[in-house]
């Protein structure tokens, strides 16, 4: 089962295609090169939104489709779920 997606190489976060639940090992699939990826869910995710695939500290820049969409505005382990309450979006940064 497919949890997540990658569409571009340079994301660090992916797209939840299902529900994610804390404590779950998902599998994603970078569409770009086609392969396969690996995290562990430590906050639930819901669908449509962001799952961090590394650590990132405040002021970091986050990448999705390959471009940068905002910047980190609380730190954020691999595995947390990405949305306004951690990141500020470009738009508004």
């Amino acid at each position: 089962m497919i949890h997540f997606l990658v569409h571009d190489a340079s994301d660090d976060v992916g797209v939840a295609v299902v529900d994610i639940s804390a404590g779950s090992d998902c599998t994603g699939r970078n569409l770009t090169t086609d392969k396969s990826l690996k995290a562990k869910a430590t906050e639930n995710v819901p669908l449509g939104h962001k799952l961090a695939l590394k650590d990132f500290a405040v002021g970091d820049s986050v990448t999705k489709y390959g471009c940068v969409i905002g910047k980190v505005v609380q730190p954020i382990k691999a595995g947390q779920h990405v949305h306004i309450h951690n990141l500020k979006t470009k738009r508004w940064a």
